[in-house]
């Protein structure tokens, strides 16, 4: 049994009248066609009937109105389309043309005219006119009607308007299943639309937004329940008819709501849709993140002070008016035109739509984690984890993504353990492209040492377990080594990077023990003072930083430098003799591919590049975030960096340049600009 939409079946009191007359009738309009007056659905009706008709086509039960019935709009579209099959396109094409035109304003005739305009109620019955004619519509010599009929304006209209042009799509695939994907297509094509005026007919109430997706969310329903089978082709057309990045936030915001409203009653669906908005999501961030290092300062602060200006909030991120770039253009002819005022304003809605996107997927996963110790979090932990595997870990520079894995991992401690857990697997699978076990590290570090919610054990955990890998690789390594290497010995450079990385941020959660006249509220207070370390870490990192691989020199010079005031003012280690020496060690005179193949420098072609290019990118995934609006999500997560008074005289002054947040949560050029996220600096 076929499943039928919710409410019967409108039925209509309005008289039909042909718009399908003869030149005679119409006055202006040139003969198109003959047809026979026996099949004539304008023969003249007995003057003594007068009947009216009520319709309903699912019941095949037909009632009588005014001067036609059903039966004759029936009959005359059957005539316009076998006429069409026959040749003779005259009717077929006033048939194109009423749903061509149909968001035309109804005019009333002159006086003493005929009324030869199809008033705005009138095409519903048409509608199921065709609807009874499927058998004929079907045929491929019929397409450009069918064409037509989908670009009509059916969710502008009354309720009983779309009820029966969603059973008429439904006829339709039923009859001929090649419309399935046209029909689908033009649905999820008006997921992008938010302004009345793509939906609106004259003549018609004006139907809301809400409303309009309610209607079109429910034909789609009911076509999914008459054919199960569209689930998979309507999965595919949601990915094909995603904006493409540099359409606009509104489009973009207009879609993902859509999205989310079908993986409301598609529930098998939630994971390849929340990967599609993800997957996109991390482009967009990535090519922001790209446009933003491409800007110079000035340029960079002026986008970061129209962010501020402009700030909106998520009700209007559809609102008619948040599209800008609908109503302006540049005409780069202009001798106005003003090429930086062009990269400030793509750079400033790349940002606002990256955090309009951002904040609605907090806003989506957060009901999960409303008890974040229960399987249900856990169950919506592991989606995340998963995209995050597959999507943002691959991506290099991603910038905002990541912090949504960052927010509910440290929602409970099982969560913790699972984030933790699948980059530690990522770091040390020997099967691992060194790329991913790059990233894996950092990420591992920047969460460890970022984390705010990261228990102080967990941080010694993560601490010995990095130099336990640590020791392992350099015993691997250390007997094929002439000299520091990144190309050849890249994972085990990442990791002592990561260990540095964690030290400078957490370096108080590895210290077991002090004097009495330490204040543990007080960094200052443990300078200079006898501490414990946890277990051998300290002769353990010993080992790995004054070994022959000699990590100091490959790891990002902001990195070391940091960790060596820390290390050396809290007695941890002095590593300064080191610093100094290993700037007359040039890194390419260590290249695998120079003395492993026993070429010369110059066949390797490196010979002109600078050493930051054979040393780590000081890139760690979790370094300030501070997109607008959707930072409100990250209050209370983030470990901040803050610099120690006294620790360097000469740089306490600008103690924290990069990794300050105002109070004011104003946007500071740096965190929302640098990639690297170079705190240090």
């Amino acid at each position: 049994m076929r499943p039928a939409l919710p409410g019967p079946i409108p039925r209509s009191a309005t008289p039909v009248k042909s718009i399908l007359k003869s030149v005679s009738v119409l006055g202006r309009r040139k003969e198109l066609h003959d047809v026979p007056e026996s099949s004539s659905p304008l023969a003249p009706e007995s003057p003594t009937k007068r009947r009216k008709v009520f319709f309903d086509d699912i019941r095949n039960v037909t009632y009588e109105v005014g001067r036609r019935t059903m039966d004759d709009v029936k009959l005359e579209v059957r005539v316009a389309l076998e006429a069409h099959l026959r040749g003779n396109d005259g009717q077929y094409d006033l048939l194109k043309e009423m749903f061509a035109n149909d968001k035309q304003r109804y005019l009333p005739p002159v006086v003493g005219e005929e009324d030869d305009t199809l008033k705005p109620h009138e095409l519903q019955v048409y509608v199921m006119a065709l609807t009874s004619c499927i058998p004929i519509l079907k045929g491929k010599d019929c397409n450009g009607l069918v064409k037509t009929i989908l670009k009509c304006a059916w969710l502008g209209r009354d309720e009983a308007f779309t009820k029966v042009f969603t059973h008429f799509l439904a006829a339709l695939v039923s009859a001929q299943g090649s419309y399935l994907v046209p029909v689908l297509s033009m649905m999820v094509e008006k997921f992008r639309d938010t302004r009345p005026s793509a939906w609106s007919v004259p003549d018609f109430p004006e139907v809301s937004r809400d409303t309009m997706r309610e209607r079109l969310h429910s034909a789609i329903q009911y076509m999914l329940q008459m054919f199960p089978s569209a689930v998979t082709v309507l999965e595919n057309l949601l990915g094909s008819r995603f904006p493409f990045p540099d359409e606009s936030m509104r489009v973009h915001m207009a879609y993902i709501h859509n999205l989310l409203q079908v993986m409301a009653y598609i529930p098998d669906s939630q994971d390849e849709i929340l990967d599609l908005i993800l997957n996109r999501v991390v482009k967009i961030d990535s090519q922001m993140q790209v446009d933003l290092e491409d800007l110079d300062d000035d340029v960079a602060a002026a986008v970061m002070y129209a962010l501020r200006e402009n700030q909106r909030q998520p009700s209007t991120w559809e609102d008619d008016n948040s599209d800008e770039s609908d109503n302006e253009s540049v005409d780069s002819e202009d001798l106005d035109y003003d090429q930086e005022a062009v990269r400030i304003k793509n750079v400033k809605e790349s940002v606002e739509k990256m955090d309009a996107v951002l904040d609605t997927l907090f806003g989506v996963y957060s009901p999960h984690f409303a008890n974040p110790g229960s399987d249900k979090a856990f169950d919506m932990f592991t989606t995340i984890l998963r995209e995050f595997d597959h999507i943002v870990l691959p991506t290099y520079k991603s910038r905002h993504t990541q912090f949504l894995i960052f927010h509910f991992a440290q929602q409970h401690e099982r969560l913790t353990d699972a984030f933790c857990g699948q980059l530690i697997a990522t770091a040390f699978q020997s099967n691992t492209p060194n790329v991913l076990k790059q990233a894996a590290a950092a990420y591992l570090a920047s969460f460890v040492a970022r984390g705010a919610h990261v228990p102080p054990s967990l941080v010694r955990t993560m601490f010995t377990l990095l130099l336990h890998h640590l020791e392992q690789y350099r015993r691997k390594y250390e007997p094929l080594c002439r000299g520091p290497d990144l190309k050849r010995f890249h994972p085990y450079y990442s990791l002592v990077q990561a260990t540095l990385y964690i030290f400078c941020f957490r370096w108080q959660d590895l210290v077991v023990s002090a004097p009495e006249m330490v204040d543990p509220d007080d960094p200052v207070s443990y300078i200079g003072q006898d501490l414990e370390w946890i277990g051998t870490s300290k002769q353990d990192l010993w080992v790995q930083i004054f070994g022959k691989l000699n990590p100091l020199k490959v790891c990002a010079p902001v990195i070391v430098e940091e960790f060596a005031k820390l290390a050396h003012r809290l007695n941890f280690m002095y590593v300064y003799p080191l610093v100094e020496s290993n700037k007359r060690v040039r890194l390419t005179q260590f290249l695998s591919s120079t003395y492993s193949m026993g070429g010369a420098l110059r066949d390797a072609g490196f010979e002109d590049q600078s050493e930051s290019y054979h040393q780590l990118d000081p890139y760690f995934p979790f370094d300030p975030y501070q997109l607008p609006i959707s930072k409100r999500w990250l209050t209370g997560d983030y470990v901040n960096w803050k610099s120690m008074p006294g620790l360097n005289d000469e740089d306490d002054e600008d103690s924290d340049d990069m990794d300050e947040e105002d109070d004011d949560d104003e946007l500071e050029e740096g965190t929302a600009t640098d990639s690297d996220g170079d705190d240090f600096e």
